[in-house]
């Protein structure tokens, strides 16, 4: 097939954390099912895959409700999710999850490179500890009020509400999601991701797909360059 147009196309990957519903699937799978299929009719070489995210603090919190490992939490809902999109028949020509070997090399390839190239770091910060259930709170882990709308079910990592994206520091009067006592502050050490110096670089990249994204899209990514982007730390504490 050589001179063949090549198209990947993928989706989001949905958490294993429980079954999809109507709305992942209009969501997140038709939209791209429709575009690999059109393509595929037209003769293009098409390669539509996705997978089950397999980690996370919304893995690791359900796990905790139905007292169970995160990894026998979530593969019992990859079965499921996958068993969903196979009944709906999405074509997908892989549809895979986080935890096989190839993903964890392929990761791990992307990873090593990232920081050779001098564009990950190491840097001590400060995180909401639970001092009841000797555990740090990441993401999910830690919910609040939001301080941009004052939606009072903000989680650590963003609002649902306003979707901004946050810093569990960021949040008022924060609470443990698991056992709902008062988090106190304590430093830990992470991996950055030097954001901020690839923000004059997106801008200009922005700019050059102005004409084929949404406007909606535009926006809100030119909202999130405006505000300045910061290094975003792409560890987590033991969960």
């Amino acid at each position: 097939m050589e001179g063949k147009r090549k198209i990947l196309v993928t989706t989001a990957w949905p958490y294993g954390n429980g079954p999809i519903h109507l709305g992942h699937f209009t969501g997140m799978v038709l939209p791209a099912d429709i575009f690999a299929r059109y393509h595929r009719m037209k003769g293009t070489d098409v390669a539509m895959v996705s997978g089950t995210d397999m980690h996370g603090t919304p893995i690791a919190l359900k796990a905790e409700e139905e007292d169970v490992s995160p990894e026998k939490l979530s593969k019992k809902y990859h079965k499921i999710i996958k068993k969903s999109l196979e009944d709906m028949e999405a074509s997908y020509d892989l549809y895979t999850k986080t935890t096989t070997d190839n993903h964890k090399k392929t990761v791990q390839t992307f990873f090593n490179t990232i920081k050779q190239n001098g564009f990950i770091k190491n840097k001590t910060m400060e995180m909401l500890y639970c001092e009841n259930d000797e555990r740090f709170l990441p993401d999910r882990f830690v919910e609040g009020e939001c301080p941009y709308c004052g939606a009072e079910d903000a989680k650590g990592d963003q609002c649902d509400s306003c979707g901004r994206t946050l810093d569990p520091l960021d949040l008022i009067d924060p609470y443990c999601s698991i056992c709902g006592e008062t988090p106190e502050i304590r430093e830990s050490d992470h991996y950055f991701l030097k954001l901020s110096e690839f923000e004059d670089k997106l801008e200009d990249w922005i700019e050059d797909k102005s004409g084929n994204w949404k406007t909606n899209v535009i926006n809100f990514t030119k909202q999130w360059l405006d505000e300045g982007l910061e290094d975003r730390p792409i560890t987590r504490d033991g969960i």
